[in-house]
């Protein structure tokens, strides 16, 4: 994943950034003999006894590119695009109580694209499974890493309809009906939409997320999906056997996960003397 920011000229003459994100998608394993078959270019880098690396240049049409276009970008969306130092924080519940949620009250995080699809004023088509209720139902689409060309990355998102959930921290047992619909009802989706069955998901939620809107993230178990690494995702299945154990769980134990050294939060915890 290659990310790029560019800037933009409009008619004012002022400039306006956009990010645009180059993703090589996965090959399709039907046409991997074509590939093979194929004349192409092939550099050889290493040969040591039976093993040998090269470097091909494959035909146009097996060299497909994703370009995702973020504009007009804000200053939140260049940074977390941007290289930098990565730190692993241990947030206690006061912490979290202390830093975390002032933190995040004090932003005003836009999440109108959320409530846009959960009232069907944007990417209605693009449903694959809904249950409408207001307390316990959740909207299922696909993730926009995914272009539904190939199964081997398959990406969705579940948007629960009720908007006060922000994290993983604020989920008691009250909000096991929720849980457990979507993580049976969405397993059911997919299957019936795509085949793949429960078995071969990887079904989680992200602390911290990407955004405060609570949502579970559905990957094919063998992509290795942006965010699935142990730091920062919590599979669904152990968070409800979790909050089924104790209602209070997710505001007793400590959290870990990872920050950017140029994100405002970790600045925060440094402030605090946290890091």
């Amino acid at each position: 994943l290659y990310p790029f920011v560019f800037q933009r000229i409009g008619l004012s003459g002022e400039g306006t950034d956009a990010v645009v994100i180059l993703e090589k998608t996965p090959f399709q394993e039907e046409k991997i003999p074509d590939l093979l078959k194929k004349p192409m270019h092939a550099e050889l880098q290493m040969h040591n006894d039976i093993y040998c690396t090269f470097y091909l240049s494959p035909p146009p049409e097996l060299s497909e590119i994703k370009a995702t276009v973020v504009y007009p970008a804000t200053e939140k969306h260049i940074q977390k695009y941007l290289r930098q130092e990565v730190h692993l924080i241990r947030e206690t519940w006061e912490d979290y109580k202390n830093i975390t949620l002032p933190f995040i009250q004090s932003q005003s995080f836009s999440i109108q694209w959320v409530y846009n699809i959960l009232e069907k004023k944007a990417e209605a088509d693009r449903i694959v499974h809904e249950n409408p209720d207001p307390s316990n139902g959740f909207v299922l689409v696909p993730d926009l890493k995914w272009n539904q060309n190939q199964l081997d990355d398959l990406y969705l998102i579940a948007l629960v309809h009720r908007r006060e959930i922000k994290s993983l921290r604020d989920l008691t047992a009250e909000h096991l009906p929720l849980l457990r619909n979507v993580l049976q009802e969405g397993k059911e989706a997919i299957v019936k939409r795509f085949g793949v069955p429960g078995s071969q998901l990887r079904i989680y939620l992200h602390y911290q997320p990407s955004y405060y809107h609570l949502h579970v993230h559905f990957t094919a178990l063998g992509y290795d999906a942006p965010g699935s690494s142990v730091e920062r995702a919590h599979l669904l299945a152990d968070v409800i056997d979790n909050l089924a154990m104790d209602s209070m769980y997710y505001q007793k134990r400590a959290l870990t996960f990872p920050l950017r050294a140029d994100e405002p939060l970790f600045k925060k915890f440094q402030e605090a003397g946290k890091v």
